[in-house]
């Protein structure tokens, strides 16, 4: 897979699976713009901002040059943080930034978003979902609706917001259709990135899935799903969720069908 040429916008850059991505992108031959609150040497560019707020995730929109041919939304809260600061984070940051720079990526690009494994119950949750649309993007706005769609205990508002870029990324399938950017998603399992031991001491649920597993994932094992996600190689592939996780969605599925 050759991406030379190629300019990709990776968020969530300076640690595990962003960091993973960028150096595997850029190996091959991709030119890498960087954002993240921390500093990072990796990519090609970076740029430091906070996308749980919204006024610099316009910064960066506003900052970035027309053109990219890829982005990747990695950037994410762990379970352990307030659930309205995860909701601003993984959900309605990664909608806010991802709508911004649409207009700015060039024809027959690619958006990858990374959602979870956690994310895998969104089916029973379309009322939540829906009305999360209308969900101003404040915290005290986010805190609120937290609180009246009990997502304040025991990560809640984690899964509720994994659950949110999965049926994102379904419904804009074909928004940018006519341009030919297409847009999809990656929901890795347990992956060994400093967040793990974070979701193993939160999430007791999480505790029992990592009993199941052989092993948790190595961010090494995401960044080529997700390159290929962004190559021209995966052109028809849109609106599809891709589970990276040693086989525990399909076993959290036979489970569930009783089989």
């Amino acid at each position: 897979m050759d991406l030379t040429g190629t300019r990709i916008v990776v968020t969530g850059v300076a640690s595990g699976i962003g960091k993973a991505t960028a150096t595997h992108l850029m190996a091959l031959g991709a030119h890498v713009i960087g954002v993240d609150l921390r500093p990072s040497d990796v990519p090609d560019t970076h740029l430091v901002a906070d996308l749980s707020d919204p006024s610099q995730i316009d910064d960066v929109v506003a900052h970035l040059d027309p053109g990219a041919n890829g982005l990747c939304n990695v950037a994410g809260l762990p379970p352990s943080a307030p659930a309205e600061t995860v909701l601003a984070l993984n959900a309605k940051g990664l909608e806010r930034l991802t709508a911004g720079l649409a207009p700015k990526l060039a024809d027959d690009a690619s958006i990858v978003n990374i959602a979870s494994s956690a994310g895998i119950g969104w089916a029973g949750r379309l009322d939540s979902l829906r009305a999360f649309d209308a969900v101003p993007f404040e915290l005290e706005a986010l805190r609120a609706f937290a609180m009246e769609h009990e997502l304040l205990e025991e990560g809640a508002s984690y899964f509720f917001s994994k659950e949110f870029v999965v049926t994102w990324t379904m419904r804009n399938r074909w928004r940018w259709r006519d341009r030919g950017i297409r847009v999809n998603s990656v929901s890795p399992g347990p992956v060994d990135t400093p967040a793990l031991s974070d979701f193993v001491a939160t999430l007791g649920r999480a505790r029992r899935i990592m009993e199941l597993m052989d092993r948790p994932g190595r961010p090494e094992e995401i960044a080529p799903v997700i390159a290929f996600l962004l190559s021209d190689s995966s052109g028809w592939i849109r609106g599809t969720n891709v589970a990276v996780d040693g086989g525990m969605t399909s076993h959290l599925a036979m489970d569930a069908a009783g089989w």
